[in-house]
């Protein structure tokens, strides 16, 4: 590797997954360095959420995850959902206080990343009361507040219109050193990744920088227009 080279963040050489005994993955090869924003597309049960599934076992330490569900607790305040993205790095004294009694400094950082996606007024509300797209944006602030370099997104902005998913897009861009996201709109992808990576029933078929390609290259393989 040269002295200039970005350093490999994820290898996977061969990769195969099977799903209640079915195999979804075949002998996939995939290298992801650091600095890269990759959109994995492709038909619904291409394989996309099992290739996410494996790139975050391998490099776990160093992830933040957006899940394809919100995954929030519904019960508790969008405070401490978005809070839990720091869970494993506070004390358990100091989490367990935060329950009932979060520490000013710890309020004003969430609200601060609350505010990145729109919902700083929203920091005291239950989880469960907000709707789909405010749920998703809950679940990309926790990504946020969490701050591991490398983005992992299953579908993070599917509950969103074009607008906001561009511009959530861009924070996780702006607070990430690494994306791999796996999206449906092929606009967004081509806009806001540098990478794409095609799935077909469960191999690679296309991977190539975004600049070389547009949406008809796209279409025909994810099987919907933008």
């Amino acid at each position: 590797m040269s002295l200039t080279e970005p350093e490999v963040e994820i290898i996977l050489s061969g990769a195969r997954a099977a799903y209640d005994g079915k195999p979804v993955l075949f002998g996939v090869d995939l290298t992801i360095r650091a600095g890269e924003r990759v959109a994995l597309m492709g038909r619904s049960g291409a394989g996309k959420s099992t290739l996410l599934g494996l790139v975050h076992a391998q490099a776990r330490a160093r992830v933040a995850l957006i899940p394809q569900a919100a995954s929030l607790v519904r019960t508790l305040s969008v405070f401490h959902n978005v809070y839990m993205g720091r869970l494993d790095r506070r004390s358990t004294l100091h989490n367990l206080r935060t329950l009932a009694f979060p520490a000013r400094a710890d309020l004003a950082e969430v609200r601060g990343v609350l505010g990145e996606v729109g919902l700083s007024g929203e920091i005291q509300a239950k989880a469960g009361a907000l709707s789909g797209g405010q749920q998703q944006r809950v679940s990309v602030a926790r990504a946020l507040y969490n701050g591991r370099p490398i983005l992992i997104g299953d579908e993070p902005v599917s509950a969103l219109d074009r607008l906001q998913g561009g511009l959530v897009l861009e924070r996780l861009a702006s607070r990430h050193r690494t994306l791999v996201l796996a999206l449906h709109d092929i606009a967004l992808a081509l806009a806001h990744t540098d990478r794409i990576v095609v799935l077909d029933a469960g191999r690679i078929v296309l991977d190539a920088p975004a600049r070389d390609l547009d949406e008809s290259a796209l279409v025909p393989f994810y099987g919907q227009a933008a």
